[in-house]
């Protein structure tokens, strides 16, 4: 009898120290960004993809995934390639908090957003940089939010840049992030080092800075982009610098959607 009790405790103190698997999932918008990160029963999404992937992009959130709520939703920037799908997502699950780095753009899609988080009475915060928050077992931090990109005409520096750490590996996001961003995250000494990354820009020549590389150092480089864009993404230039760090690089117009998952110790494609 005291076997069993024994055996019993242990089973119900497990869970408080072993981790759960945490997935994340690139979908495959064509030219656009849309991730969703899932852990311990809670759930994220980081931007939504452009026009003419709603179809898509409910399919995957209703059937593959069946979600119906999200703790967290990311509008990197107002975008359209970033943007558009957001209000899908809003239309389709309950979201907790939009996190957006503006609140006013002049477009529908970004208008569409706000409409239906208003909705359903879901708040849009502007994050600030050092923000913290749990996603289960895992802990996301908000690295890089410069609103004031938007006035110097540099939309794509006002990208939300997070990274979430789940045990000891860790996922880096970083929008369309351009290189000033990155140099402002490298003097401001942020912890950018990190074991997947998604490459900013859709593999543009104009960001992830060699300098930018050598700080990150991922052991995978994903690509989120349209097959035969007519934008020349992912830029050779981009694709040697990835490959001078020997990061291992996946394309979403290659692979489809990828999904990439952690137990917390070792990083697991799965392809």
């Amino acid at each position: 009898m005291k076997r069993i009790t024994a055996f019993v405790l242990v089973l119900l103190l497990l869970p408080a120290f072993a981790l759960a698997d945490l997935e994340v999932h690139f979908l495959d918008v064509g030219q656009g960004d849309c991730a969703i990160v899932l852990c311990d029963g809670q759930s994220m999404v980081i931007d939504g993809g452009p026009g003419g992937s709603n179809a898509k992009l409910y399919s995957y959130i209703r059937k593959t995934l069946k979600l119906r709520h999200f703790d967290y939703a990311i509008s990197t920037h107002p975008h359209v390639d970033h943007v558009h799908g957001l209000a899908t997502v809003l239309n389709v699950a309950q979201v907790e908090v939009v996190y957006t780095p503006v609140l006013k753009w002049d477009s529908r899609s970004f208008n569409n957003m706000l409409k239906y988080a208003a909705k359903q009475n879901t708040p849009v915060v502007v994050p600030n940089e050092g923000d913290t928050w749990k996603l289960g077992g895992a802990d996301v931090t908000i690295l890089h939010c410069w609103p004031e990109a938007i006035d110097a005409g540099r939309t794509n520096d006002s990208s939300i840049v997070l990274r979430v750490d789940y045990g000891q590996t860790s996922f880096l996001f970083t929008g369309d992030a351009e290189d000033w961003s990155e140099y402002m995250m490298i003097d401001a000494g942020v912890n950018l080092k990190t074991d997947v990354l998604k490459v900013a820009h859709h593999g543009s020549r104009f960001s992830s800075t060699m300098e930018f590389l050598n700080e990150v150092r991922p052991q995978y480089a994903v690509i989120s982009v349209g097959k035969d864009n007519t934008y020349g993404h992912p830029h050779p230039e981009l694709l040697e610098r990835l490959e001078k760090i020997g990061a291992k690089v996946l394309q979403t117009d290659e692979l489809g959607t990828i999904v990439i998952r952690s137990d917390g110790e070792t990083i697991t494609p799965v392809l």
